[in-house]
């Protein structure tokens, strides 16, 4: 997959909107490019992405968190997966684009597109707090780049028994 022209791996502009930098020796970099507020703290997705980093045995050397709006999850999943419909995240993995036979979870870059009303909706549909539905898609992404699946049955559960453990791991009085 090519990278991404619109969405470079190191953002020279900040949004119109709200933005946020996680700071420089975070692997995470967190933008906004939505109206809506993203109601979790930097804090919590950078614990997410360590215990996720020590428990999988990987490494995120870069990873771009954007949320966007409907017309761009749209725009971003027709131009790069052909398909015609908003979802709640797209992730892209960089590293291995010159290598695809590396298998290697170290030094991983990519992209986690997420859709920032998609989400807000899901946490209504499965009535879960929508920080909590935030995040869980943080982890969803970031099990993508490490390689994870969710094309069958069976590994759909598998990656929802990831995303509740992990979860689990946080503060319930913050979610």
């Amino acid at each position: 997959m090519e990278l991404l022209s619109h969405l470079p791996k190191v953002w020279t502009t900040i949004s119109a909107f709200n933005s946020t930098i996680v700071p420089a020796l975070s692997p995470l970099q967190i933008l906004i490019q939505t109206e809506l507020t993203v109601p979790f703290d930097d804090s919590e997705a950078e614990l997410l992405v360590n215990l996720i980093q020590s428990e999988q045995q990987c490494s995120f050397s870069f990873v771009e968190l954007v949320y966007v709006d409907e017309q761009e999850i749209i725009r971003v999943n027709k131009e790069f997966l052909s398909r015609d419909y908003v979802t709640d995240i797209i992730s892209f993995r960089y590293d291995d684009e010159d290598n695809p036979e590396n298998n290697s979870n170290s030094d991983i870059e990519g992209s986690l597109i997420c859709c920032a009303p998609r989400i807000k909706e899901q946490a209504l549909e499965f009535n879960q707090p929508e920080k909590l539905e935030f995040l869980r898609i943080l982890v969803h992404g970031l099990l993508h780049l490490i390689g994870y699946d969710d094309q069958t049955p069976e590994e759909k559960a598998e990656m929802t028994r990831l995303e509740d453990h992990f979860l689990s791991k946080l503060s319930l009085e913050s979610l």
